[in-house]
């Protein structure tokens, strides 16, 4: 019986934990989609409209993506010539790298 219950509670969480990750991919597509889509191609196909911006689906073979959290929490300064500054809340930093992680090649 305590299997049974350990096992459902387990379940539960997962399925909690899978809509929340889910959420937080969600609002990261949301955030590139509206700051930073008018340079790199945001989706898992497409060119950059800025050339010298990188796509967002290959940004893991320049950097591991979890070390972009700091970057993006400090304000991130460098890029392409063009990129102005972001600095995101732990929220949003949450939220974009897991939207980051979602669609890597």
């Amino acid at each position: 019986m305590w299997r049974a219950v350990l096992s459902g509670l387990l379940l539960g969480l997962s399925c909690q934990q899978a809509l929340a990750q889910e959420g937080r991919v969600q609002r990261g597509l949301t955030f590139a989609t509206i700051n930073c889509a008018q340079c790199h191609a945001i989706g898992r196909f497409g060119e950059s409209p800025l050339k010298e911006a990188p796509p967002f689906r290959t940004l893991r073979a320049r950097y591991p993506i979890e070390n972009l959290a700091e970057a993006l929490a400090e304000g991130i300064m460098t890029g392409h010539p063009s990129m102005p500054e972001f600095q995101l809340d732990a929220a949003q930093i949450n939220d974009l790298i897991a939207y980051l992680n979602s669609i890597q090649k």
